[in-house]
């Protein structure tokens, strides 16, 4: 328990539902979907989609979305791929021609189809209880008013906010500047979308008026996108892949996402006696931090759309060879450079209804507003998505037309004896493998309570050498630095982190990052 002489917040308690996410606006509109009938599917929807309007520059209709599935009444988990593709026109050959030795972060060559319209359309179509309509009223009516920016929005949006070109400046800025705390941000645009996909389903965001301002504006662009690319985007149901950790089971979305990562770094942990180093002191931070480059150098070298590579990945030995080359008292060079540009920008939101019902769901644009780009007419953001791509010959997760790039964002969910106990996820891009390993092990090695392992400083070594938050005392920082360490602390929080526990007596507790604006509630 917190010690209530000190700044902090307690985690959530409730019986009937519980959603934990970004925003509060958010969370309240998916616990009152619950109170309308709708379920954990309903609620997780209505949540996110008003999330591309609370947090823009974090998400949006223009994105992608993975999803995981408990029923009520069952503890077997599904996973719901909603990534789109790149058009066919993409050659990786035509970038290298150009110059070009990675792919670009922003711009249109970096633009993907958005799958997360499809994902959504698709689980609500197989799991909801309720119409579209009713679960797309509550972000229509807040893109028509207006929300207020958040704090971490406000912050967010002034860190991102240059990289918006064109039409994009038009719908993202107000009178030609960056939203301010507090001031209203509404899109008009996006309710006029929302409303064709409450009536038409996916055939209002994927063919006629809609469609064609997406295609026309990228044409414009000088993209080889097309309306038949945008028709043939289509979500689908997969198998998670899971592993062990001291008593506990981590299912994750498998590839094009990066999940299986977060599996091989615990696996490479389980080799170290966590338990026994300070939860907060050099000596964790450190051997997380080698695990860390170890787990990602496989994920740059596996992870694709099609990896042939996987079992490889997850198997022990692999892990075991690994954990030897970890020096207990020196930092390794880091490991190969990242495939994939390294962000901040994701959203992510869980909900568990009163008939046991788990839904964790991520959705994302990428960076901050994406590729910078929207269409004319709507103002539908364009993810970057393409930026994952790899532009090396041969490797699984080169460019190519009509194909997914890695994933970076990953929703979790824990099990144990077989029951599913907790929905979560970190965001924080390139950070989340990290950042579920971490989360894990705060909950089993050091025995933290929810909100408590939430709330708990990171670090995290990656392309920009080893990032320290302030949580942290310089003597850490000092100590991880004589280790060989390249240690700065991150201008920006690293991730933020929403999860639910459901406990042996059914009781919903969830937790929220302070990291983000917003919260769980329940009912």
């Amino acid at each position: 328990m917190r010690d209530f002489h000190l700044p902090g917040r307690s985690a959530t308690y409730a019986a009937n539902g519980m959603c934990a996410t970004s925003h509060p606006l958010a969370a309240k509109v998916a616990i009152e979907i619950l109170q309308a009938g709708g379920n954990a599917a309903d609620a997780a929807i209505a949540g996110a989609v008003l999330l591309g309007i609370c947090e823009p520059q974090m998400t949006g209709i223009g994105g992608d979305c993975f999803v995981l599935l408990k029923p009520a009444g069952s503890n077997d988990i599904s996973a719901l791929n909603g990534s789109g593709r790149s058009p066919v026109g993409l050659s990786a050959d035509q970038l290298r021609a150009k110059g070009l030795q990675k792919m670009p972060i922003r711009g249109i060559e970096a633009v993907t189809l958005p799958g997360a319209i499809d994902a959504f359309c698709r689980l609500n179509a197989d799991w909801g209880a309720l119409g579209l309509d009713r679960v797309l009223a509550p972000a229509i009516r807040y893109a028509e008013e207006g929300v207020p920016v958040a704090p971490r929005v406000a912050f967010d949006w002034a860190e991102d906010a240059p990289c918006l070109q064109g039409d994009a400046r038009r719908h993202y800025l107000i009178d030609g500047q960056v939203p301010g705390l507090g001031q209203t941000f509404r899109a008009p645009g996006q309710a006029e979308v929302l409303r064709r996909i409450a009536a038409q389903g996916r055939a209002g965001f994927y063919e006629g008026e809609v469609a064609e301002d997406m295609i026309t504006s990228l044409r414009a662009l000088g993209g080889s996108h097309s309306l038949q690319d945008l028709a043939a985007t289509q979500c689908d149901w997969t198998e998670p892949v899971t592993g062990e950790y001291h008593g506990v089971e981590l299912v994750e979305h498998p590839p094009n996402g990066q999940g299986a990562t977060a599996i091989l770094m615990l696996n490479i942990l389980k080799h170290f006696d966590l338990a026994a180093m300070d939860p907060f002191g050099p000596q964790r931070a450190h051997i997380e931090a080698e695990a860390a480059k170890l787990a990602y150098d496989a994920r740059n070298r596996f992870i694709a759309e099609t990896t042939s590579r996987l079992d490889h990945m997850l198997a022990p030995e692999t892990a075991a060879k690994l954990a030897v080359l970890i020096n207990p008292n020196r930092a390794m060079d880091r490991a190969a450079p990242l495939t994939e540009a390294v962000h901040k920008d994701t959203v992510y939101i869980t909900v568990v209804d009163r008939d046991g019902m788990a839904v964790s769901l991520i959705y994302s644009i990428f960076w901050g507003f994406g590729a910078g780009l929207a269409s004319s007419k709507f103002g539908i953001n364009f993810q970057n998505r393409g930026a994952g791509f790899s532009l090396e010959p041969g490797h699984p997760n080169e460019a190519a037309g009509g194909k997914r790039p890695m994933h970076t964002i990953i929703p979790g969910m824990l099990k144990r004896d077989g029951r599913v106990i907790m929905p979560f996820g970190v965001m924080g891009g390139a950070y989340q493998p990290n950042g579920h390993a971490r989360f894990v092990t705060n909950l089993v090695d050091y025995g933290m309570d929810l909100q408590s392992a939430i709330d708990a400083p990171r670090c995290f070594s990656g392309e920009e050498g080893m990032q320290v938050e302030r949580g942290y005392s310089q003597a850490v920082r000092t100590e991880l630095a004589a280790m060989g360490h390249q240690v700065s602390v991150p201008h920006d929080p690293i991730g933020g982190a929403q999860a639910i526990l459901i406990d042996d007596s059914g009781v919903l507790i969830g937790g929220s990052d302070p990291r983000k604006d917003g919260c769980a509630l329940g009912y």
